[in-house]
């Protein structure tokens, strides 16, 4: 019998009642190709590889990291929190040591969803993979936790949730923004005030292959992996960055995915994009598989790979070389210019967040405690087209007692202002979570 290399767990979760639409690329066939090829190939056969049965998410698990308009039943289906519900299987199964690595092949997606939910955007209700490393924090007590997007649309939502935290390295390498929803990931977003540094955007152009990432990873990710020295890192495995995706124009495949895998190593592995249904996604999720399980992935290759795969033009891979050493000098060489701020400094933050699946807009104002102690007392202000306007505090686990009282007076004000339909205290030194 063949025996994994490392032990791996596999949770499956197709959410065969949930889909945008019957022919939408987000739909349950995403899953069921790749239930058939892992079968058809025998992994669940391997000794080392186990599969693991999903359960749902609770409310309070999501409360740990996401503010829903008005509330979680709002936002939510039974699917989402099952979603989500297997990233958690996936956690307890690394952390109680009965499987070196686990990859949650799950559906619906999280990693558009902002801390802020008012309903879809990008395909994403509630951001699954920062749901599990709240859950990591609590029941396990991990601190410091790297996150690799490696879906082909920047990960904003996860961004958006870790901002402010510098306890949290989040690493996006993506299609450039300028070319691909949701048009952000540049360089110069790189964190908050009280973590800056702590967010690195890889945006790579159009047609980038395995030339391309891979060199991406060995010079610049695996350098930050290695600096930062997390507890637990985290692969958001979108796999859209396919040559045959209809959604997306990068030029990767499903051995260079395996590679990839093999080289970051990540603890737990948890399902993004990927739209090629038949033609790439059973492959690279076998791949994926193969590689966390340290088995032989030097056959993975989709049938269409020889008549379809082209090398990355040469113009691209200077342009990616170029890109490459440039992020080092701004976050491995001490070139990130760094804003200069006071202890205990209020900093303002406005803008506009649009969903493009339920065609909402919101407008944010943002308000954060500056603090060398810890991650900060945050407030957000939002307001949105369907006319109910939201004021939510959160107090980071971490909060010293001056940014914990900076939050309840935040939070008190807005109670006795009366100019908000519904108020919200998401206070992580406690646990508590508050709603008026």
């Amino acid at each position: 019998m063949v025996k994994a290399a490392r032990t791996t767990g596999l949770v499956f979760f197709p959410a065969y009642d949930w889909a945008i639409s019957p022919t939408h690329p987000e739909r349950e066939e995403r899953l069921l190709y790749t239930q058939d090829q892992v079968m058809e190939e025998g992994l669940l056969d391997v000794d080392g590889i186990v599969e693991y049965k999903v359960r749902p998410a609770s409310y309070e698990d999501i409360r740990r990291v996401h503010f829903c308009v008005p509330d979680e039943a709002a936002v939510t289906t039974e699917s989402h929190l099952i979603s989500a519900g297997g990233c958690l299987v996936a956690a307890d199964a690394v952390m109680r040591k009965e499987v070196e690595s686990a990859f949650a092949l799950v559906r619906p997606p999280g990693h558009h969803a902002m801390r802020v939910v008012h309903g879809n955007r990008g395909f994403c209700n509630i951001n699954i993979e920062a749901v599990m490393i709240e859950y990591l924090r609590d029941r396990y007590g991990v601190k410091k936790v790297a996150v690799v997007d490696t879906d082909c649309h920047h990960g904003d939502g996860t961004q958006d949730i870790y901002w402010h935290d510098p306890e949290t390295l989040f690493i996006s390498i993506h299609q450039d923004g300028r070319t691909l929803y949701p048009g952000s990931g540049f360089p110069e977003e790189a964190g908050g005030p009280n973590a800056q540094g702590a967010t690195v955007n890889i945006p790579l152009p159009p047609r980038t292959g395995e030339e391309g990432f891979l060199f991406a990873l060995r010079e610049l990710v695996m350098p930050l992996l290695e600096r930062f020295k997390p507890d637990i890192v985290i692969n958001s495995a979108g796999q859209d960055n396919h040559f045959s995706d209809p959604i997306t124009n990068m030029n990767f495949s499903a051995g260079g995915y395996a590679t990839l895998n093999a080289i970051l190593r990540p603890d737990i592995a948890v399902l993004e994009g990927g739209y090629a249904v038949e033609s790439a996604l059973p492959y690279v999720n076998v791949g994926i598989i193969m590689a966390m399980a340290g088995l032989d992935t030097s056959y993975v290759k989709e049938p269409n790979y020889d008549r379809d795969y082209k090398p990355q033009p040469p113009d691209t891979t200077r342009y990616i070389e170029k890109l490459i050493k440039d992020l080092r000098g701004m976050f491995l060489e001490g070139g990130l210019k760094k804003d200069i701020y006071r202890q205990g400094e209020i900093v303002e933050r406005r803008r506009d967040v649009f969903y493009d699946t339920d065609m909402i807009s919101e407008r944010q104002h943002e308000n954060l405690r500056v603090c060398r102690k810890c991650a900060g007392a945050l407030s957000i202000d939002s307001a949105s087209s369907r006319k109910r306007r939201i004021f939510a505090v959160h107090i980071p686990r971490s909060a010293c007692p001056a940014c914990q009282a900076v939050g309840r007076a935040w939070f008190d004000s807005a109670a006795r202002s009366g100019s908000f339909d519904n108020l919200y205290l998401q206070d992580r030194t406690t646990g508590i979570y508050e709603t008026i």
